[in-house]
């Protein structure tokens, strides 16, 4: 997790690994998360790069401070990622693929025998 690229800032890249590891069922809702310190020392980043990348996932009601206690996945996080998600993917991702589909003369009866098969894991 040690990877960072020069494209986005490390708090947003630690956020973003945090929202993948939510909807991989890495972190749990309710289950807290590792502590700042923690976190900054085993990745080798500063402890206000960690705080800002926690606030970001505060700020998006992924996760929630408890006083006193640390970080916790939010009630309903993973629900509403899923949501965010979907809609992202019905918007950019499918106009894409019937792009790419016109561009490469794909049928579309052809397309999805094909996407069947890796849904089913036969491919």
């Amino acid at each position: 997790m040690t990877d960072w690229n020069e494209t986005q800032p490390i708090f947003r890249q630690l956020a973003d690994r945090i929202i993948e590891q939510i909807l991989q069922g890495v972190w749990l809702e309710g289950q807290a998360l590792p502590s700042v310190r923690s976190v900054a020392s085993d990745l080798k980043i500063n402890h206000i790069t960690v705080m800002k990348g926690y606030q970001l996932l505060v700020d998006e009601d992924l996760v929630e401070k408890k006083r006193g206690q640390g970080m916790f996945v939010a009630s309903g996080a993973l629900d509403r990622l899923k949501a965010a998600q979907k809609q992202d993917f019905i918007e950019q991702q499918i106009p894409s693929i019937a792009t790419k589909l016109q561009q490469l003369d794909i049928p579309l009866n052809e397309f999805i025998e094909r996407l069947t098969l890796h849904v089913e894991g036969k491919q």
